[in-house]
């Protein structure tokens, strides 16, 4: 019956300049541009979800229905990409706006702080200020959750979940020591084969290898994974 239920909500996709970057944002509910509903037509809360790394919104939809329809769906739930995660279809439109406020400031979007930035400069400019938040961060999504306070106090937060976080001495963990050297200096090793390699690929061929791997990792999603194939992504 849940599973039943789960299939019925909808989740509206957007790409959104955010930053001057690409931003994915899925969202659970019938409000798509909170910002230019009447304040009276409003939901009083606004469940926002920031991925661990890959930051792909797509893997968090199940979550997100679950929590829709835990709250009887009175609540929108959002869920964010990461700067340079996601790029758009060729044929999908990306939303811009022109009350951007940190879109000339952030140097290294990619990076740590840039990241933290990136979702301070989205909820800034894409949640009315009124509105009250419940923060979820899994992952290094915990670590942006925590800084998003730290930065915002005046951003009316009123519950943070951290799932598994990761959110402080990364580098000095045990597999921190392991994985650090790694991904800074051998990422151009999957950088260079996806791009010599998989850039080439038809879609149709990407879209079987992605939906063969999330078949062996039990999972489904109505929205494209072909960006964990390209190259600037696999990269970041």
């Amino acid at each position: 019956m849940d599973s039943e239920i789960k299939e019925e909500i909808p989740v509206h996709e957007e790409f959104i300049l955010c930053c001057g970057i690409e931003t994915q944002v899925l969202k659970c509910g019938p409000w798509t541009d909170l910002t230019s509903d009447q304040i009276a037509n409003r939901p009083k809360l606004l469940i926002f979800i920031i991925p661990g790394n890959p930051g792909f919104s797509a893997f968090y939809v199940p979550f997100a229905k679950a929590l829709y329809s835990s709250t009887k769906r009175r609540f929108p739930v959002w869920v964010i990409s990461h700067a340079g995660h996601a790029l758009a279809p060729k044929d999908k439109k990306i939303l811009t706006t022109s009350d951007d406020p940190n879109a000339q400031e952030i140097k290294d979007i990619y990076g740590l702080r840039g990241q933290v930035e990136h979702k301070l400069a989205f909820l800034r400019t894409h949640v009315p200020k009124e509105m009250k938040l419940v923060v979820i961060g899994h992952s290094i999504g915990c670590y942006f959750s925590l800084q998003v306070l730290k930065h915002a106090p005046e951003l009316p937060v009123i519950r943070s979940f951290l799932l598994f976080p990761t959110i402080e001495r990364m580098s000095e963990s045990p597999r921190g020591k392991l994985a650090t050297p790694l991904l800074c200096w051998f990422r151009y090793a999957f950088y260079v084969p996806g791009y010599l390699l998989l850039k080439p690929w038809p879609e149709k061929i990407k879209s079987l290898v992605i939906r063969m791997l999330l078949r062996r990792m039990n999972l489904q999603s109505e929205f494209s994974f072909l960006n964990m194939l390209e190259p600037f992504c696999l990269n970041l």
